[in-house]
């Protein structure tokens, strides 16, 4: 097992895999061990000593002796499969959404995703309140071309009830081979019955950086997702915008979930003058707190700013967000933000599976915590079914108007 290098604060893993999961360990090691007997079970204190003894899995083994020698259905009785149920049970048990086991296959998944490379329909998911909801589509994609909106719940999967389904199995069921049809049953809040959509997958490439000049020398940055390439794509939007001497930014993180902290850093880097406190980060040991401060970069520092946010932009997003916002460097314009204020750290392991386990909790340059509260906004503009009906972006005006001024 290896800590991965990088930090993910993200709250939707690929396009909201929450799959109620665990850890390797039990997986790789119900199998092989002898008789695992029970113990009496171990509660850490937050500031208390770990325990020393080792984890027993307990009744397993017997389950799997009765099962084996006696469950009706044999196909059903894949050991490995089996094993990882186990363990993501295991973890499932903390009741933090943010800390997850992943299988290889869905560990590849969500690699795939950061990488800016899948076969789908093109929509960003999470899942909020038991109900599986699209936070947005993607820019010319299957979803977006099919009229598929952001806030549109994912009520039938194929016929089949999302809500029956794990996460993990809803995204896997709406992924697929490109060509390929998925018909999807939404409910929309303005529609008075549910609407039904076939869909034809496609290879997706996700650009996490996209950047549009509109009229007043202004230019409309949007980072989609804060993944591998979001660093080197903002250094060019960064190039081209000092190159054509923009007289405002807008820079848009509505619908983006996040990624990686180091990433949102490296965002803020260019956006705020010398080495500026960025982001506060606190650990069960208070010994390791620390604030990560930006580079000192800044090449766009002296830019009259704007930022776009809404429901669901989260962690990443909220980073990059609330240290503008506290160094009054930009207005934020839009909705309420999301509210994740945890952090990641990916953990690998020999077989390709991961666990993905929080280990902070961050805070804004001023010591302000979002979690499960979100960031409001200075100017709070709502964006209704009807705007999006119209292809309306009240938002972007309004921002668009500000920075005219």
């Amino acid at each position: 097992m290896k800590r991965s290098q990088s930090i993910l604060i993200t709250s939707v893993l690929i396009s909201s895999l929450v799959t109620f999961s665990a850890g390797w360990f039990f997986a790789r090691n119900l199998g092989s061990a002898g008789n695992m007997t029970a113990q009496k079970a171990a509660t850490i204190k937050q500031d208390g000593p770990l325990p020393t003894e080792e984890i027993s899995v307990r009744d397993l083994n017997e389950v799997w002796a009765s099962m084996s020698q006696s469950y009706y259905n044999t196909a059903k009785l894949d050991l490995e499969k089996l094993e990882y149920g186990a363990v993501k049970g295991f973890v499932a048990a903390l009741e933090d959404p943010y800390t997850v086991f992943t299988t290889p296959e869905e560990s590849q998944d969500y690699e795939n995703k950061l990488e800016g490379q899948l076969e789908g329909i093109g929509a960003e998911l999470e899942a909020k309140s038991g109900k599986l909801i699209v936070t947005k589509p993607l820019k010319d994609s299957p979803a977006e071309e099919a009229g598929v909106h952001a806030g549109d719940i994912i009520y039938k999967i194929d016929g089949s009830l999302a809500e029956e389904m794990t996460l993990y199995q809803a995204i896997r069921k709406i992924r697929g081979k490109q060509g390929t049809k998925v018909v999807l049953t939404l409910i929309r809040t303005s529609l008075p019955e549910p609407l039904e959509l076939t869909i034809t997958r496609r290879k997706i490439t996700i650009e996490s950086v996209t950047v549009e000049k509109l009229p007043g020398d202004l230019f409309h940055v949007t980072i989609h997702q804060f993944n591998d390439h979001t660093t080197k794509e903002f250094s060019d939007a960064v190039q081209k915008i000092l190159l054509e001497k923009a007289k405002g930014l807008i820079l848009d993180v509505r619908g983006n979930g996040g990624g990686y902290l180091e990433v949102s850093i490296n965002i803020l880097s260019e956006l705020l003058p010398g080495q500026m406190p960025a982001v506060i980060i606190k650990e069960r040991d208070p010994n390791k707190n620390r604030t990560q401060k930006t580079s000192g970069s800044g090449r766009l520092a002296d830019i009259p700013m704007a930022v776009l946010v809404d429901g669901f932009s989260a962690s990443a997003s909220e980073i990059v967000a609330g240290a503008l916002q506290d160094h009054k460097r930009a207005i934020l314009i839009g909705e309420k933000t999301f509210g994740k204020g945890s952090v990641q750290e990916i953990l690998d392991f020999k077989d390709g599976s991961e666990l993905r386990m929080t280990i902070a909790k961050w805070f804004t340059p001023l010591d302000r915590s979002i979690d499960e509260v979100g960031i409001k906004p200075d100017r709070e503009v709502k964006m209704t079914e009807a705007d999006i009906d119209a292809g309306k972006d009240p938002q972007l005006d309004e921002a668009v108007k500000y920075l005219a001024k």
